[in-house]
Parts: structure tokens; C-alpha cells; sequence
């Protein structure tokens, strides 16, 4: 059987299961999978499910956003953005409507922070000097 283009996912996963010392079958049984299974995802022989990788990530007490991007199921701007709008909304020393407006302000700074991204890039690609300063002409 050739093994599918999922990345370094199945290292990754025999890595963080052996550093938090789990056997295979530990772990396939914390995250509801079948040993064989587990083996063949740890392999590169399956591309197992975002549900499935969410299992396991539960079970070893990792980001299931990391696999998603291991997987190729997310990519690393995706994970970041979701990765703090959970920080956000699981801090338990604000209030829901805090949270709220905290991921409103995020994502305006987000939107303006591509804008301003793009700017630049259509800037550099007319050859244009636009940000530079130019001496006042007497």
C-alpha cells in the first residue's frame, strides 16, 4: 500500500503519543479508535477525518489545530487565527460580552493589517517610492 501525502502527521503523532508515554493501543483506546487504525494513520498509510484527529489530539492534551495543519486540512494563518479566538473565548476573567468585543477589535486589526499588506505589495510592484519621505522644496 503507498502512503498518501499527509505530511509529518503520523511522525508527529508517534512523537507526542511516545513523549506522553502511551502505547499505541493506550492512545487508540483514550481517543475512541481502533488500534489498527491508529497504526496505519501513525504509518502514512490513512488520512484520518478532522473528528478523528480531534480525538486524538483530546487524548494526548495537544491543539487539534496543529494536526489539522500536519494533515493538511488547515494552513498555519487558519491555526493561528483559531488558536487565539479560543484563547479569547475560554478566559475566564472576562465576560462573554468583553470576549465579544475583544474578537471584534482582533479581527479589525486583522483586516486592517492585510490591507495594508496588499498596499505595500501594489506599491513595490509599480516601482513606485510611496512611503518614502521627500524633503519640502523651498
Amino acid at each position: 500500500m503507498a502512503s498518501l501525502n499527509v505530511g509529518n502527521l503520523g511522525e508527529y503523532l508517534r512523537e507526542q503519543r511516545r513523549s506522553a508515554q502511551l502505547s499505541l493501543r493506550q492512545l487508540a483506546d483514550a481517543a475512541g479508535v481502533s488500534n489498527p487504525y491508529l497504526s496505519q494513520i501513525e504509518r502514512g498509510l490513512r488520512k484520518p477525518s478532522a473528528e478523528v484527529l480531534q480525538q486524538v489530539a483530546k487524548a494526548l492534551r495537544i491543539s487539534a489545530e496543529t494536526l489539522y495543519v500536519r494533515a493538511g486540512i488547515l494552513d498555519e494563518k487558519e491555526r493561528d487565527e483559531l488558536e487565539t479566538r479560543a484563547v479569547i473565548l475560554a478566559d475566564p476573567s472576562i465576560n462573554e460580552r468583553q470576549k465579544q468585543v475583544l474578537l471584534q477589535i482582533y479581527e479589525s486589526f486583522r483586516k486592517e493589517n492585510d490591507f495594508e499588506t496588499l498596499s505595500h505589495a501594489d506599491a513595490d510592484d509599480d516601482g513606485s517610492d510611496a512611503g518614502t519621505e521627500q524633503a519640502p522644496t523651498s
